[in-house]
């Protein structure tokens, strides 16, 4: 497969409602869309970084910059048997996960579609549907959080995860399992606390929650093999995995009992196979993260949730959620039992809307015409 051309173009959409963690809130999301063209082929990938260094160091300028500075150029014009190849061709590009998952998951997608196939096929996926939840942001008090689950429930979705931080946290979780006390429910707090608040962590295990996801520092996985024996509840890791190395260094230190994949921050489907088939042979369970993607990489996460070892609900919910008019067609939809049935067409099985996507566009680089004019 020769890498015959690289397009990108930043896109900006405005999510339906503004959407709060324990490091910012977030309505007007500026998007790297790829488009990379493999013999003949448009495959399309997304960049899932945010607007500014929160989740992670990289952002849409700096995924940007290492994009037309490094990535594409390091790769446009070269060869591959399988897209799974390509992380050999920009290993000497240390990190900016998010950026060369764009170009990579590109890939993936046009080799899917070259075989005729289906990406969560081409992947090794076993499910014709998946099993689909919802992460809701802060809300201002107890009683509107309640309020939106209600309505999430109404939905069919199969797990409510909350964001929490000091300050918001314990009362909100409280009203919300008394609410529903029988619903699969866990809690996200984005890197909020520290060791320091051990006593204070203590008090969600009487909420008898599925999961507590990345309580302490971002990159820190050591920091959590200590506070996982003093709690019941399972810690689940996901800013701190970057690659299978760091996911199997967290189980052998016990750091935590499930691992979130997000395919921007383990750089593209290549890494996330090898990551969920460690964690699958060491019996721990995996979900998908979500990162507020458009419909491209929202189709890539619903083609990833297919594999092995996803057996949570992850955060892949539906188009509408998010915004009034998505790129793709149709839309992602959920299924009254809370669940996203897998297409069956070839590559992502949506169809990217180029008509939206260039109305969206704010800027673009297209590595053909640099190169030609060379």
């Amino acid at each position: 497969m020769k890498i015959e051309s690289i397009l990108i173009r930043e896109i900006h959409m405005k999510l339906n409602s503004p959407f709060e963690t324990s490091f910012g809130t977030v309505q007007d999301r500026r998007i790297i869309i790829v488009e990379t063209v493999v013999d003949g082929v448009s495959g399309w990938g997304e960049v899932t970084c945010g607007e500014s260094p929160a989740y992670n160091s990289e952002t849409t300028d700096t995924a940007w910059i290492v994009l037309s500075e490094f990535v594409c150029p390091a790769v446009l014009g070269k060869t591959v048997a399988h897209a799974s190849d390509f992380p050999a061709l920009v290993a000497h590009i240390r990190g900016h996960e998010m950026a060369k998952s764009g170009v990579e998951n590109g890939l993936w997608d046009a080799e899917a579609q070259i075989h005729g196939v289906s990406l969560a096929t081409l992947l090794g996926g076993t499910r014709d549907e998946i099993a689909s939840g919802v992460s809701l942001g802060i809300r201002e008090n107890p009683a509107a959080l309640v309020k939106r689950v209600h309505e999430e429930l109404a939905g069919g979705y199969q797990r409510i995860k909350l964001k929490i931080k000091p300050g918001k946290d314990l009362e909100y979780v409280a009203a919300v399992r008394k609410e529903f006390p029988n619903i699969l429910l866990s809690v996200d707090a984005n890197s909020a606390y520290t060791l320091k608040d051990v006593a204070h962590l203590k008090s969600v295990d009487e909420f008898n929650l599925l999961m507590m996801e990345q309580p302490l520092s971002w990159d820190d996985i050591y920091a959590h093999s200590k506070l996982q024996p003093q709690i019941k509840t399972a810690i689940c890791l996901d800013e701190c995995i970057f690659n299978t190395r760091h996911a199997l260094a967290a189980i052998e230190l016990e750091a935590c009992r499930i691992i979130n994949i997000k395919l921007g921050r383990v750089s593209g489907h290549t890494e996330a196979r090898l990551m969920q088939a460690a964690c699958l042979e060491r019996s721990i369970p995996v979900w998908c993260g979500g990162m507020l993607e458009s419909g491209i990489g929202r189709a890539h996460n619903i083609a990833m949730s297919t594999l092995p070892g996803f057996t949570l609900p992850g955060d892949v919910s539906a188009s509408a959620r998010y915004w009034k008019e998505d790129i793709i067609e149709p839309a992602v939809e959920v299924t009254p039992k809370g669940t996203i049935k897998v297409p069956k067409g070839p590559g992502l099985g949506y169809v990217a809307r180029r008509d939206r996507i260039e109305k969206l566009t704010v800027r673009s680089n297209d590595w053909t015409a640099r190169r030609a004019a060379s």
